[in-house]
């Protein structure tokens, strides 16, 4: 009473200061132990907060660090929160990180001829149409068999060229003309299928195998005809793999005779050592003979894991075992060009049918 007549007001302690402070009209009676009081909207003031002296902070804006940047955005992930960014301009675009194996790999790409992308269903390319072929060949294409097997079939007795058992191996028909018949039934040379996929990890290249858990075949069940794959690639190599049921196409792209160029992008365990980079170019012994890259790259300037390497040779595992040779793992590899084909617009596991245009340019041996 006596401060009271001097003037003075009561002494609040901290602790009681926001429980025992009076308020004046318009101030909002504060929580206690977080429950809103009556009358109070649940949720008001969530993004608000008091200062030690009563104020409230105007719109509950995140505090500044000691270098102007708002709490909630991320310097180091290099993404900003919706609504914010990190130049402080608020359209809340996501920071694009740049990967240089990926531009590398992509300049690599454009110097060389690519099949597809460059021809549509109306190119009008010629192709020769071959209208005799061997009797095996076409039982083959029709499905039934393979074409060993339709060797021992002619010999058995069972199939008929215009109504007269042929046994004779080496016989040739016109596949527009000739009646070819097999225990009674007619056959139809199936129409030719090309298919190119982006071959992911984990799947064995074959057309059976009774051993693997999962085969490229099992990726192709939307597809009616039977085909076979074009070459092989390694159960953890991933990358353009194409399909057919035409066996001539099938030969001229994986024979060696015909050196049909593949690029792969190559991932290792270490750096390549500039040395061995000029190894690879000139040649390095292997088990099965020396085998030289045509074109190798550092895709990355930062990172001399990364590479692009050209072959033309189509012996097993050759990537691989070159840079085995020299004492690097491959951790990663993936094959993104095939005698001018491309995964282009592919992501891993899918497939397409190739194009009119693209077929006949694949036909006439233009790229390599």
């Amino acid at each position: 009473m006596e401060d009271n007549k001097r003037g003075k007001r009561p002494r609040i302690s901290k602790a009681d200061y926001s429980t025992s402070r009076s308020f004046s009209d318009g101030d909002r009676p504060a929580r206690r132990n977080g429950a809103p009081q009556q009358g109070e909207r649940r949720g008001a003031g969530r993004n608000s907060e008091r200062t030690p002296y009563g104020e409230r902070r105007e719109g509950g804006r995140p505090e500044r660090s000691s270098y102007g940047e708002r709490r909630g955005t991320s310097a180091r992930s290099g993404y900003s929160k919706p609504g914010s960014s990190r130049n402080g301009s608020g359209y809340g675009k996501p920071f694009k990180k740049r990967d240089g194996a990926k531009e590398g790999m992509d300049a690599m790409l454009r110097r060389k001829p690519q099949v597809n992308g460059h021809y549509s269903d109306n190119d009008s390319a010629p192709t020769e149409i071959k209208e005799v072929v061997r009797l095996n060949k076409f039982i083959a294409n029709s499905g039934v068999c393979s074409r060993r097997e339709a060797d021992t079939m002619i010999q058995s007795g069972v199939v008929t060229v215009n109504g007269e058992v042929v046994t004779e191996l080496g016989t040739k028909v016109n596949v527009l003309t000739d009646d070819v018949r097999f225990n009674g039934q007619r056959l139809k040379g199936e129409e030719k299928v090309y298919i190119v996929m982006n071959k992911p990890k984990g799947y064995v290249t074959t057309a059976s195998d009774p051993h693997a858990e999962k085969t490229v075949m099992d990726l192709l069940k939307g597809c009616p005809t039977r085909v076979f794959p074009v070459g092989r690639l390694d159960k953890n190599t991933t990358g353009v793999l194409m399909f057919t049921n035409d066996g001539e196409m099938a030969e001229q792209l994986t024979h060696p005779s015909y050196n049909k160029k593949k690029i792969y992008q190559v991932v290792l365990d270490s750096p390549l050592k500039e040395e061995d980079k000029e190894k690879l170019l000139e040649g390095v012994e292997l088990s099965d003979g020396v085998t030289k890259a045509d074109e190798l790259e550092y895709i990355d300037a930062h990172d001399h894991r990364q590479l692009g390497i050209e072959i033309h040779s189509g012996k097993n595992r050759i990537v691989r075992r070159m840079f085995e040779a020299l004492g690097y793992e491959v951790r990663a590899l993936d094959r993104v060009y095939f005698a001018g084909l491309t995964k282009k617009g592919l992501k891993k596991s899918d497939w397409r049918y190739l194009t009119e245009g693209e077929v006949n340019i694949l036909k006439m041996g233009a790229y390599v």
